[in-house]
């Protein structure tokens, strides 16, 4: 078991620091042509622990683009705000990272 948490953790951090290069590209292309549409959103999370739901987003804050708002752990509901409409797991595809990691 603690070696499972171990890889999800490594693979957390490789999944991130990957999305944070890939949210950089995106940012600095849509700058530069001007496609930008912001919106604030309410995404649901299978996470329980406020630990999780505070890494998690964290970890939304950290990749460019989109920022975490408000964080209702209660309802295990995060406020996003995101330069362009989109999708779920655009915006945490490492949730379930998290959730092997520490759940």
């Amino acid at each position: 078991m603690f070696l499972m948490r171990i890889f999800f953790g490594i693979a957390y951090f490789v999944v991130l620091i990957f999305e944070i290069f890939k949210a950089t590209m995106d940012v600095a292309l849509r700058t530069l042509n001007g496609n930008i549409d912001p919106v604030v959103v309410e995404i649901e999370t299978v996470l329980k622990r406020p630990v999780s739901q505070t890494i998690l987003a964290n970890s939304i804050t950290l990749t460019p683009g989109t920022l975490s708002i408000d964080l209702d752990s209660d309802r295990q509901v995060i406020k996003v705000a995101s330069i362009v409409p989109r999708k779920k797991e655009d915006i945490i595809p490492f949730e379930s990272y998290i959730k092997g990691m520490l759940e």
